[in-house]
């Protein structure tokens, strides 16, 4: 099981807003759980400005600014966007348990909406871009 679960949303998201989150227990499934909060509680668009904000501030302070990937976490957002209106989940256990596809395929999730990689994209690491095979709604 993974650790960030010990924390409440509120504790998670707080603590990674103000970087004091264990980089240990920022994941993969982690940052969808990110994702999922603040769309849950903002909306996609607030979402997108609040995590790729947060993001930014907390991978500079650990020093690894060159990990971020603007397109790639707006991407993100919008894909936990796109499930979290199918789902019937309240909590992000219930959610990410309904769409596994989230955690397990996630690269060939993002796949199906860019022929190009965005993942090593010097572009999409600097600005957003648009996915060219299937957008996302």
């Amino acid at each position: 099981m993974e650790h960030h679960f010990n924390l409440s949303d509120r504790e998670f998201a707080q603590q990674f807003e103000n970087c004091s989150l264990d980089p240990a227990l920022f994941t993969h499934e982690a940052h969808l759980r990110l994702a999922w909060i603040h769309v849950t509680q903002y909306g996609v668009e607030t979402a997108i400005l609040n995590v790729t904000k947060q993001l930014v501030q907390y991978v500079a302070f650990l020093g690894a600014s060159a990990k971020y990937n603007h397109t790639l976490t707006i991407a993100s957002v919008k894909a936990v966007n796109h499930f979290i209106n199918k789902s019937s989940a309240d909590t992000f256990k219930d959610f990410i348990a309904e769409f596994p596809r989230l955690k397990s395929n996630f690269k060939e999730l993002i796949n199906t909406h860019y022929s190009g990689d965005i993942f090593n994209s010097s572009l999409a690491k600097q600005e957003f871009i648009e996915p060219d095979l299937v957008p996302f709604d």
